[in-house]
């Protein structure tokens, strides 16, 4: 891996693939990707599969998680929201599973890539628009019309409505991209602090402890920040969902 920062975001073909000159080609984001998947799979099966009465730590962290985004998704949409609790529970824990991935050394961070994040933020208003109409009809359409609005500023109101809605899936997107590949480049450039200055002999050393000290830190802080994106997006995804269950403003 080359000492610049931006090299660990560097997208590589593994296995070449061109089908009507687009490049489908299976790439280490893909293969993270897929590697995700079959990690939180992995886990809730291997944990979940000897049920006991009493949890053991593993059981324990899987019902924790169940509960965690199950009470989340009620609060914010009611009852009538659980149907989508497959869907935010799958967003969380890929999420969740991908950052914190990223974090061992010469791994991928599949959400340090805005097309990725971008993706997932297009899923959730998609899904927002496509529930909304078919559950309430053209009725929906009244997330865009405040209520007691005075007429003259009525369609000013709406259009600023129309242009926050379209605005969601940039902000959930940008939110996730950018607090991962921030993280992993300050991360990266004070462990190429400590790295170069090691190799300049014993006082070269002493000064590495520095930043030896903050690479430490802002390691613990971007475990924090793995779990606090992936929650900030379940939760904004469970507000924007409440749009689609109870039409209302």
């Amino acid at each position: 891996m080359a000492n610049d920062p931006l090299h660990q975001f560097q997208i590589s073909r593994l296995v070449p693939i061109e089908i009507g000159g687009l490049d489908l080609s299976f790439t280490n984001s893909s293969l993270f990707m897929v590697a995700t998947v079959a990690v939180a799979t992995g886990f809730l099966y291997w944990s979940t599969r000897g049920r006991g009465l009493v949890p053991n730590r593993a059981q324990s962290v899987s019902e924790l998680s169940y509960e965690f985004i199950a009470k989340m998704l009620r609060d914010a949409t009611g009852s009538h929201g659980m149907q989508f609790f497959p869907f935010v529970f799958s967003l969380f824990l890929f999420i969740l599973t991908a950052n914190l991935i990223g974090m061992f050394p010469y791994f991928f961070t599949v959400t340090s890539h805005l097309i990725v994040t971008f993706a997932l933020a297009l899923l959730v208003i998609g899904t927002v628009v496509v529930y909304g109409i078919r559950h309430n009809g053209l009725g929906w359409f009244k997330v865009f019309v405040p209520s007691g609005v005075p007429g003259a500023v009525l369609p000013f109101v709406v259009l600023i409505e129309v242009i926050s809605f379209l605005s969601r899936p940039i902000s959930l997107s940008v939110r996730l991209f950018a607090n991962m590949l921030a993280g992993h480049i300050t991360l990266k450039v004070f462990a190429g602090f400590v790295v170069s200055m090691g190799s300049l002999g014993a006082v070269g050393v002493v000064g590495a402890l520095l930043p030896m000290l903050m690479t430490v830190g802002i390691t613990a802080l971007e475990f924090l920040v793995a779990f606090l994106q992936a929650y900030v997006f379940a939760i904004l995804t469970c507000m924007y969902l409440n749009d689609a269950v109870h039409v209302h403003h």
